[in-house]
């Protein structure tokens, strides 16, 4: 991905540089090669050319670019899960996710890692991003995902003998498992998505209180993932499955959803991250009944979203990590609506809006292994930076309005917001 050259200032706005220290007023950011020189009060900004860009904040905010940690580019606001296996071939599945990486940036977020993504799609699409043929977020790639038979993911009954080969494997044993994340690191993935646990959103085969895969499958995936410098992380909700994934050695916990004293501490010795994903839960709480879910399944929601809360807050009240990602891509939580995890958690939660916005940038940028590189506004870093006409700490809802957003910037160049010019589309040309 190409960063800009020469020198921008942004000034004329307040500074939220994503550490979760107070806002900055009067501030200004210095860019130069694409990579932030200076980001603190405009009266002690170091001079800069008479040639440089300059952007004008509007008296609004200058802060790090978002990041989504648990991203699904293939799903297309899917009403069931099972549409995921049925509806779509792999061709349309991959116009649909291009749309969706831009959508995502559009919204602020310049990183992104997946959770999940149908037929590998999300290999390739970083591969697009980074050479500049498709705008979209920063990309960490999970490709196929890892499922016990019987689990969340395996809803088809065994005599239709439909393969579900482009979206998980289905493992029975560690040998199993350690075949899977060999095939993953032939198709080139970063993370290995697994489902130890299962999910109120399928009461008829594993509710949320339920272990799908067993410790030796989760130590196999683990063994083999971290032998090919993989990382792992899993979808855990049940509490034995959370304790059971640590103790495996997972790289993050996704939703994290009961947690006892003895997870808390282990969650804490391991200083691993988890990603809630919550206003998934209220979305499906909200609006489920119109998408045909049954009432069993909003009341396991309901149940999901309080003990998730829960946790959450004594997560971060005991000095761990969340990061902000919310399984976007159902019909009832569509992919655009990133932004609203960050409200939830301000409005719902009882979150302060800094730390909300630290754990949807710096977290974020750590979960997937860039830390040094990006998610805070501090010298030596890309500087991917979204600039908002408002006040996200005195109201955390402009972070959901793109209208109020005046530049996203990856690398110092301004690829979405009212500064933005049109993305420029490439047509191959025969030599000659």
């Amino acid at each position: 991905m190409k960063t800009a050259t020469g020198t921008t200032i942004i000034t004329n706005g307040q500074l939220i540089d994503g550490t979760g220290a107070p806002a900055v007023p009067d501030a200004a950011l210095v860019i130069r090669d694409g990579r932030i020189e200076y980001a603190g009060p405009a009266a002690l900004a170091p001079p800069v050319p008479l040639d440089a860009e300059r952007i004008d904040a509007c008296g609004g905010t200058i802060m790090p670019g978002l990041v989504e940690a648990h991203f699904h580019a293939t799903y297309f606001n899917i009403a069931a899960l099972e549409d995921l296996d049925i509806k779509y071939p792999v061709e349309y599945v991959s116009l649909l996710s291009s749309v969706n990486c831009r959508l995502a940036l559009e919204c602020g977020y310049t990183a992104a890692r997946s959770g999940g993504c149908l037929f590998n799609v999300d290999v390739w699409l970083k591969k697009a991003i980074e050479s500049d043929l498709i705008p979209g977020p920063r990309l960490a790639t999970s490709g196929r995902e890892i499922c016990s038979a019987g689990g969340l993911m395996d809803w088809n009954p065994e005599f239709r003998k439909i393969g579900m080969e482009g979206l998980v494997f289905i493992i029975n044993g560690q040998e199993d498992a350690r075949k899977a994340v060999r095939a993953l690191v032939k198709d080139g993935i970063e993370w290995v998505k697994t489902y130890p646990t299962g999910d109120a959103a399928s009461p008829d085969i594993n509710d949320h209180h339920t272990l799908c895969m067993t410790f030796e499958e989760m130590h196999a995936v683990v063994a083999t993932a971290h032998n090919h410098k993989l990382k792992v992380t899993g979808h855990c909700r049940a509490t034995q499955g959370i304790k059971n994934a640590l103790r495996a050695g997972y790289d993050t916990i996704e939703h994290g959803t009961f947690m006892d004293d003895e997870a808390i501490d282990l969650l804490l010795q391991r200083n691993t991250p988890v990603i809630p994903a919550l206003y998934f839960e209220k979305a499906s709480v909200e609006r489920g009944t119109e998408f045909g879910l049954p009432q069993a399944v909003i009341d396991g929601h309901q149940e999901t979203l309080d003990g998730g809360a829960e946790s959450a807050r004594r997560i971060l009240k005991a000095g761990g990590r969340l990061g902000m990602g919310g399984d976007y891509g159902f019909g009832w939580n569509p992919h655009g609506d990133y932004a609203k995890e960050l409200v939830f958690f301000v409005k719902d939660v009882g979150l302060a809006p800094l730390q909300v916005i630290q754990c949807a940038t710096k977290t974020g940028a750590e979960i997937m292994g860039r830390g040094e590189e990006f998610g805070t506004l501090e010298k030596g870093k890309l500087a991917d930076v979204l600039v908002v006409d408002g006040d996200p700490v005195k109201n955390i809802l402009v972070l959901t309005e793109r209208a109020k957003f005046l530049a996203v910037m990856q690398g110092g160049i301004v690829k979405a917001g009212s500064l933005a010019k049109p993305f420029p589309i490439l047509v191959a040309r025969e030599n000659g």
